[in-house]
């Protein structure tokens, strides 16, 4: 049985394939380059942007592009990258720097002291160290001792120092006393009233920086540009600003009680006092010259005197006052 042919238009029921020719493959190799490509400049605008890859100049055009013509990342590139400092005759930057804050010891660095002194040599003029008293910031009593002085006590001055025969029993040498004064002074702050003469009778010298003496204490609470120099005791001090009463009674003084009080007074300004030691520190109360004035001076005043005392010692005691001046 011979089969039959299928008519023409069931034999081919699908268009034939033409044949790819030379053009066709040349097109279709430029778009896969083109897709290379551009994913290459891809890679690279990325790398340009992160600032890991420099753009060439183009031939004829400037090496340094203008803000106008940089790519959209270069400014988040140079963020990153440090800047150039500006040279002495450009601009200055209009950015300002931003402030500092104020900073002062802490309360740990920060002892108050005072001393109280008898009288030795020609006729007890000499004030030598008797009883030395240290208190922390927050009033704790860091040392208190009687100590005995060098020479040969003429005057105890009890009415004032509160120092009796007895005290001088149990005192210890002043050479021991001020080494162990001193170590507690070192790297602190001190607070106290007239320091120099607790300084004058250790003698010791502390740096003015860390000094806060409170006899400057109504300066800083008058109105800015009126300094008073008047200098104030420190139990009108504690009456007025502390309301509190201290030096009272014919006992005479107590050097922990009188620290306690100086310390008080300068926790009453501390805010502003360091605050004008922070901004100006050339300009510290402490830098003026301390008070001409010594203990000696200082126990002439009539106040300091009994009643009963001889007409010719406070006679010879003024004649002393005036060599000095």
């Amino acid at each position: 049985m011979v089969p039959r042919e299928a008519p023409e238009s069931a034999q081919c029921l699908c268009p034939p394939l033409a044949s790819p020719t030379a053009k066709d493959v040349l097109r279709r190799r430029q778009k896969r380059r083109s897709r290379q490509h551009q994913r290459f400049m891809a890679r690279k605008a990325l790398l340009q942007e992160q600032g890991l890859l420099s753009t060439p100049p183009e031939p004829g055009s400037s090496p340094l592009p203008t803000p106008s013509e940089a790519p959209p990342g270069a400014e988040a590139a140079s963020r990153g990258r440090p800047r150039p400092r500006a040279e002495s005759g450009s601009t200055p930057c209009s950015r300002k720097p931003a402030p500092k804050s104020v900073t002062w010891p802490l309360p740990s660095k920060f002892v108050a002291i005072d001393c109280e002194m008898v009288g030795t040599g020609p006729c007890g003029r000499v004030s030598e160290l008797a009883r030395c008293s240290v208190v922390s910031y927050h009033g704790d009593v860091l040392y208190d001792k009687y100590i005995r002085p060098e020479m040969p006590i003429v005057d105890y001055r009890t009415r004032w120092s509160g120092i009796t025969q007895q005290h001088m029993h149990k005192a210890i040498p002043f050479q021991v006393a001020q080494k162990e004064i001193l170590k507690l002074l070192k790297g602190k702050v001190v607070v106290g009233h007239a320091l120099h003469n607790d300084f004058r009778a250790l003698k010791y010298v502390h740096p003015r920086s860390q000094t806060r003496d409170t006899t400057y204490v109504p300066s800083l609470l008058s109105p800015p540009g009126l300094h008073s120099r008047a200098r104030v005791s420190l139990k009108d001090l504690a009456l007025h600003l502390l309301h509190k009463k201290i030096q009272v009674g014919q006992c005479g003084h107590s050097s922990v009680e009188d620290a306690m009080t100086a310390m008080e007074l300068y926790r009453l300004v501390e805010v502003p006092w360091e605050q004008q030691e922070a901004s100006s520190p050339q300009a510290r109360p402490e830098d003026r010259e301390p008070d001409s004035s010594t203990d000696v001076e200082q126990y002439m005043e009539d106040q300091y005197w009994p009643e009963d005392l001889a007409p010719g010692s406070r006679g010879g005691a003024g004649q002393a006052q005036d060599r000095k001046e």
